[in-house]
Order: structure tokens, then C-alpha cells, then sequence
């Protein structure tokens, strides 16, 4: 006869203490932008082509409220050169941010250092948590296949892409564009 096997049986809220914590947690964020009530809340993370660290990537951003994306290509995914295109794009529109989330990947691990824009960090394995942006990129995919290098792709290329997403009528937003509303939320 088969032994009966005891399954393990976990406790607790799901996020092991073990792990590793690269700054101010997503549940520390301020209720307004859990509700998406303000705009120029934000989600970042990276969309790679090829996963090696010297390949080239896309540095993605949404707005939480209107859903607008602003893609960067960066030359590799270190933690430094996140760093550098981040504030260079804040630094670029510095009234566009208040607060970004971010995942817990090694690539974020220095993003405390921004300037202008509170930091925060999903927990780990929960992707879910930053929803909009994951959305975003899938969209994303469309243009950049996973496992293709992205060494060919211009910044003119990127651009159209990011274009065709913020132009796209939503019906998540009444069918508007994500491009319509941000630009709406900027004017008010």
C-alpha cells in the first residue's frame, strides 16, 4: 500500500521574512495611490529581449490612473544604468512623478538614490501588484518578441511602439486613449 504523504503546510501572509527587502515596501504607499484616485502614481519595470545582463532592454513606466507608458531602451540592465535612465527621464518631466513601484529584481536594487519621486518595491513573486505595467508589457510584446535581441531596434522603433500603445482607445478607460487622459490630467 502507497504511504499517505503529508503536505506542508504554510503560515502566514504569503512573503517569507527572508527575503530581500531594496527599500520601502508597496504596502507602505499612501491610499491614494492603492485607489488610483491622483495621477502620476507610476509602475516601472524592464522588458528584455535576450536574458543576459550586457543585451539591450526596455525601461517601461505606467501611469496607474490614465494607463500612459513612457518606454526607454537602455544598452544593459545593471543596476547603475537603470539608475542613470531613470533620473534622466524624472529629471526630464519632474512634475510627471510622484511615486514609482517597482519589482524586487537586482536591477532596481539603487533606485533609492532617485531624486524627485518616492521609490517603492512590490513584494517578491507578485507581479500582480503592479498589474497596469504588466499589462503594458505584453502589449509591448507585440513588437519585441521574447528571445530576440534587441541590438537592431532604434529609438525611432521604440517610439512607435510606445505611440501605438498610448494611442490605442481602451475600454478600461471608456474607450478613450491612455495619451487623451494623461495629457487631460496634466492640464487640470
Amino acid at each position: 500500500m502507497k504511504l499517505r504523504r503529508q503536505r506542508r503546510k504554510h503560515h502566514g501572509n504569503g512573503h517569507a521574512p527572508y527575503h530581500k527587502r531594496l527599500g520601502p515596501s508597496i504596502a507602505d504607499r499612501p491610499q491614494e495611490v492603492v485607489h488610483r484616485k491622483v495621477p502620476f502614481h507610476w509602475e516601472g519595470d524592464l522588458v528584455k529581449g535576450v536574458r543576459r545582463k550586457n543585451q539591450p532592454a526596455l525601461m517601461t513606466l505606467t501611469e496607474r490612473k490614465t494607463r500612459f507608458e513612457i518606454v526607454a531602451m537602455i544598452p544593459d540592465y545593471h543596476a547603475s544604468t537603470c539608475l542613470n535612465t531613470l533620473q534622466g527621464i524624472i529629471d526630464q518631466h519632474p512634475k510627471w512623478f510622484k511615486s514609482i513601484t517597482f519589482d524586487n529584481g537586482s536591477e532596481f536594487s539603487t533606485l533609492t538614490k532617485i531624486k524627485g519621486a518616492a521609490i517603492y518595491y512590490a513584494h517578491p513573486y507578485s507581479p500582480w501588484e503592479r498589474g497596469s505595467n504588466e499589462q503594458c508589457n505584453s502589449l509591448l510584446r507585440r513588437f519585441f518578441p521574447k528571445g530576440k535581441s534587441m541590438h537592431n531596434k532604434t529609438n525611432n522603433y521604440v517610439q512607435r511602439a510606445m505611440n501605438a500603445i498610448n494611442e490605442k482607445p481602451r475600454r478600461l478607460l471608456h474607450y478613450c486613449t491612455a495619451q487623451e487622459l494623461f495629457y487631460k490630467a496634466l492640464a487640470s
